[in-house]
């Protein structure tokens, strides 16, 4: 895989991102735009295989994304208190910082990931017919 498709993927994810957050809650932050554009670039690696299915690549994504939301949220809300997201009112929480319905969340936000980086892949490596 190629530097510039890997970095095309994190800038995608980055900013794809950062608009859905803006549109559902009105704001982002930055911490979050990064952590976007880290697992789009993951789920790139994953998706850019052949053999991946649909739905293998939603459980894999939701995985990962919840693993990742986990990781950055014990470093920025717990550790530094920036209070970026707080999930103690939601149900099966850990920690106020990854929860089941987001997690549900995670899977179906794969489905369109999942087409997008078949697309990102097709226009870095193109198929000779």
């Amino acid at each position: 895989m190629k530097a510039a498709e890997r970095f095309f993927s994190f800038l995608m994810g980055f900013f794809i991102y950062s608009l859905i957050e803006i549109a559902a809650r009105g704001y982002t932050h930055w911490t979050m735009a990064l952590t976007g554009g880290l697992v789009l670039s993951i789920l790139y690696d994953i998706n850019s295989r052949d053999a991946v299915s649909l739905f293998k690549s939603c459980i894999a994504g939701m995985i990962i994304i919840t693993f990742i939301e986990f990781t950055v949220g014990v470093a920025v809300n717990l550790i530094l208190k920036w209070q970026v997201w707080d999930y103690s009112d939601m149900p099966l929480n850990v920690l106020g910082q990854i929860c089941l319905p987001f997690s549900a969340l995670w899977f179906l936000l794969c489905i369109p990931a999942y087409y997008l980086c078949k697309i990102i892949k097709n226009r870095f490596s193109p198929q000779i017919q």
